[in-house]
């Protein structure tokens, strides 16, 4: 029998196999067993491995370039574009491929605010990325469902493999957006972080034209319903440190700043499981169980995930949904922010631990989003490198980053939001030599600027980066905030912070039309 599945109002999937509709996360892992797709581990949570792909393939991924978006995109290599006849070519044989093949479809949102949701659908060849995507976004209810018209469409067909010559790709693997039609195209890859990063891409373009800010950040509450937003790239700590059992989890990497507050995009959270313990992560840990996909953990001989073993991949992850987090919000909404930090995994290690940013300084570094690449968190990436991320979230910007900047300085303004620039990164030494700073340290200095303690210290510019450094804080030696202090050899640290400045320098020349006033808020160094 046939099944027709409408992915756009002119376009739509013959289908010959079995369509395994919104099933349940037990009736998904039953299926998953059952084709041998990967394991259960001993805590109950599924486990896959994705082969070669283990990280995102940011090379790989383009946007159909179609004239009623060409002068709304930032091409580039970042947004690689695509021709519109490429794409129908690529539809059609992905198609073809899937049409004698069983499926898996999942109907859900994406944005937890029903004013700013979109209703996505998401087609899997394989039964453990319909759990991945189900556990990550937003669940409908049984009358929602009835309801539910998806706006876009998203066909991943992992085992489908592109040839670059006839099909017009760089490699075998593609994620091809096309705006018009409403589909993504993903093939090429095992890796299920391309499936939500695609998602996030779309809300990226299409949030701001309802006057909301999309943000590559994670968010939580306090006790008195203050909020706090995390910015900053996979690997620096967004999911950790928003994880905090003082405080209600509203979401761990992707939020909307509406003219009514925050909400999440996500219904789930895909934390970075790399060296995770029960005693610095207890809720990440707990929420791992039945329901929950490990992508690439090693498992030892009686299936007990080793969180240790990087052997696969440092990019080891755990998908689950956030009700698994006792102190989730839900749904995913809060008020304006009252604190924001920008993360960064320094790997120069000449970045304070915690810094406080004036608005110009904000501004700067939103900007520039210089962090660390984390092994494994993309495709070729082995160890730590030095990047700048537009606005802490480049590779999913479909827009010119001034779209966002700008957005983000209002809402700084009109609310009045204190900005941190905290270091997560490395402290007496650059990689290699200097230690990864100490998680209960960062804790400790995130929680003192949440409640406003750290506002009690004297905060002295840096004399490179301008930023302010306080002189004390709860919980953490002195000696650990100001970053020179650290090091063994001082005059190293000198020549090392003048080239990540200079850094700065040459990267921020490529921004046009900025405010003086913001140009001179960066490190200022001859």
């Amino acid at each position: 029998m046939k099944t027709h599945i409408d992915v756009h109002s002119s376009v739509d999937l013959i289908l010959e196999g079995e369509v395994c509709r919104n099933l349940s996360a037990a009736q998904l892992v039953e299926k998953a067993l059952e084709r041998k797709e990967g394991q259960l581990a001993s805590n109950g949570a599924f486990r896959a491995t994705t082969g070669k792909f283990t990280g995102r393939s940011p090379k790989d991924k383009y946007i159909v370039r179609d004239p009623e978006i060409e002068d709304k995109i930032d091409w580039g290599h970042v947004n690689q574009p695509m021709e519109p006849e490429t794409f129908d070519h690529l539809f059609q044989k992905v198609s073809q491929y899937l049409r004698k093949r069983d499926v898996f479809v999942f109907d859900g949102f994406a944005g937890a605010d029903p004013a700013y949701r979109l209703p996505i659908q998401v087609i899997n060849e394989y039964a453990w990325h319909n759990l991945f995507a189900r556990q990550l976004f937003v669940r409908p209810n049984k009358e929602e469902l009835k309801l539910h018209k998806p706006q876009f469409t998203v066909v991943s067909a992992p085992d489908f493999q592109a040839d670059p010559e006839r099909d017009r790709t760089r490699s075998e693997t593609f994620i091809a957006i096309s705006l018009k039609h409403r589909i993504i195209l993903i093939g090429g890859t095992r890796y299920a972080g391309e499936i939500k990063k695609s998602i996030f891409s779309i809300m990226n373009y299409l949030l701001p034209e309802k006057s909301v800010l999309p943000m590559h950040c994670s968010a939580n509450m306090g006790p008195e319903g203050d909020t706090a937003l995390f910015f900053g790239l996979s690997g620096t700590g967004k999911t950790t440190l928003s994880a905090d059992p003082e405080r209600s989890l509203i979401g761990d990497d992707e939020h909307g700043w509406s003219d009514q507050g925050i909400f999440n995009i996500e219904g789930g959270c895909y934390a970075k499981c790399i060296g995770l313990s029960q005693e610095k992560e207890p809720q990440i840990w707990n929420a791992i169980r039945f329901g929950s996909v490990l992508e690439n953990v090693v498992l030892d001989e009686e299936q007990q995930p080793d969180y240790a073993d990087g052997s696969l991949t440092e990019n080891t992850r755990a998908a689950y949904p956030i009700q698994h987090i006792p102190s989730a919000r839900i749904p995913g909404v809060g008020g304006h922010p009252k604190v924001i930090l920008f993360l960064t995994a320094d790997a120069f290690g000449v970045l304070p631990p915690i810094a406080k940013l004036t608005p110009e300084q904000a501004m700067y570094h939103f900007l520039s989003g210089y962090t660390s690449k984390l092994a494994g968190t993309e495709r070729g990436i082995t160890e730590p490198e030095a990047t700048f991320s537009t606005c802490f979230g480049s590779p999913f910007l479909p827009r010119p980053a001034g779209v966002y900047a700008e957005m983000l300085g209002e809402k700084i303004a009109q609310h009045h939001v204190r900005v941190y620039l905290v270091n997560t990164g490395w402290s007496g030494g650059p990689y290699g030599e200097g230690n990864r700073m100490k998680l209960a340290y960062t804790r400790s200095m995130v929680k003192a600027a949440l409640n406003g303690s750290l506002e009690q210290a004297n905060f002295t510019p840096d004399p490179i980066f301008g930023i302010h450094v306080p002189d004390r804080c709860p919980e953490v030696p002195s000696e650990v905030l100001v970053p020179r202090n650290t090091w063994k050899d001082p005059k190293a640290y000198d020549a090392k912070a003048k080239e990540l400045a200079q850094r700065f320098q040459e990267n921020f020349q490529r921004f046009t039309n900025i405010n003086e006033a913001i140009k001179k808020a960066g490190p200022q160094v001859d």
